[in-house]
């Protein structure tokens, strides 16, 4: 059976936008046809459904925690990044029936919040009985990490992990650079296969990058907290980019999350030293957290691929890309267009699912989605998603 839809406008993305345009779509959604409203006319196509506002494909989360959802609403906002992982640490240990019930709801969310595919960080299984029986695509990134101890019993049980989430994909990462020594991150690229992508946390706090500039700082502050001693990798006179970026794989897809104290200079090194990053923006987990937000101008008039992602309900109150969008035009005045590219096609490039997700193009099942009340052109609090497929 097929069906024709039609709205306002359809953005396919990887194409212009098209007014009045019409898809034709198979029973289990997939596209067949993507029609201007005069070739719909000249084929004499009349069973047409017809929606309010737009059409658009469904969204791709590049960055997400699932295993943290059960922390819903516990985490103080504003407290800084050192503060944010001591009450994580705090919280994290709860009976398994309410995590699995926490992540359960917050996959719904997800679905019915429009998100077709997530990038989902992992330190546990616990979330594969979910990812399983979802309807979203995920993609779980093991993350290890380990600053002064042995490198090797770090990176053989990540492999172990990543093993034990198949059939679901499943790479091993690194966490952050404050967490990850020079040493396991030569361990992360030995069992880095040519097809994996990798994500790592970066520069999401000021204390991270004079940790390792200057080894003052938040950062060191809570590192001596916690009786961990300084690496010889900090106090080096180059911030955390300067030190991580040079040992992640090149050949491979990477994604930056967070990049809230990113520069000009950051961008400029990142451009000599790798041709496949990805790079992701949570602004509403950087509200939460460290109440900023990365230059998000720079990054877009640098020409890099940028993509969304919702952070976990520790650092944030919803799991919706759409909510991400508005508050980037908010605070940075983003159009809704060139987002839109950010939340889909870009973060289905990144997880190397595009043939299948990112874009109304023929062929591709994408999710599709009917966002109604956007006013002139922005995404305010009435603006509503349905999903139709």
């Amino acid at each position: 059976m097929q069906n024709f839809i039609s709205a306002k406008w359809i953005f396919p993305v990887d194409a212009k936008p098209i007014e009045g345009g019409v898809l034709e779509i198979d029973a289990d959604g997939v596209i067949l046809q993507v029609l201007t409203a005069e070739e719909a006319k000249a084929k004499a196509i009349n069973n047409i459904q017809h929606f309010e506002g737009w059409l658009i494909p469904g969204f791709v989360n590049t960055h997400c925690h699932l295993e943290l959802s059960h922390m819903r609403g516990i985490i103080n906002e504003g407290t800084g990044l050192p503060s944010f992982i001591k009450q994580i640490l705090a919280h994290r240990q709860q009976p398994e029936e309410d995590i699995l019930l926490a992540m359960q709801k917050a996959d719904q969310e997800m679905y019915e919040n429009g998100i077709v595919a997530v990038g989902d960080i992992s330190n546990q299984l616990i979330s594969k009985s979910i990812k399983l029986k979802s309807k979203v695509y995920y993609h779980t990134f093991v993350e290890v990490f380990g600053f002064n101890r042995p490198s090797l019993p770090i990176i053989e049980a990540g492999v172990q992990l990543k093993d034990d989430f198949a059939p679901l994909k499943a790479s091993v990462v690194p966490h952050s650079p404050y967490s990850v020594s020079s040493e396991l991150f030569n361990e992360i690229n030995k069992v880095t296969q040519s097809d994996d992508i990798l994500t790592i946390h970066n520069q999401e706090t000021k204390g991270e990058n004079e940790l390792f500039e200057s080894g003052v700082g938040a950062f060191a502050d809570f590192f001596a907290e916690l009786g961990i001693a300084q690496s010889d990798a900090h106090n080096q006179g180059r911030n955390s980019l300067n030190y991580h970026l040079p040992q992640l794989p090149k050949y491979t897809n990477t994604l930056l999350v967070h990049n809230t104290f990113t520069d000009k200079a950051d961008v400029d090194f990142s451009k000599e030293q790798h041709q496949k990053l990805y790079w992701c923006l949570c602004p509403n987990a950087n509200l939460y957290i460290e109440n900023n937000l990365p230059d998000v101008d720079l990054l877009k008039n640098e020409d890099l691929k940028i993509t969304l992602g919702t952070d976990s309900l520790a650092s944030n109150h919803q799991l919706n890309i759409l909510a991400e969008m508005q508050t980037l035009q908010d605070y940075k005045k983003v159009s809704f267009e060139e987002m839109l590219k950010w939340a889909t096609l870009n973060g289905a490039e990144f997880l190397a699912i595009e043939l299948q997700y990112g874009s109304l193009t023929v062929g591709k099942k994408p999710g599709i989605l009917n966002i109604s009340n956007v006013v002139d052109g922005t995404v305010t609090e009435k603006t509503t998603i349905k999903r139709l497929f």
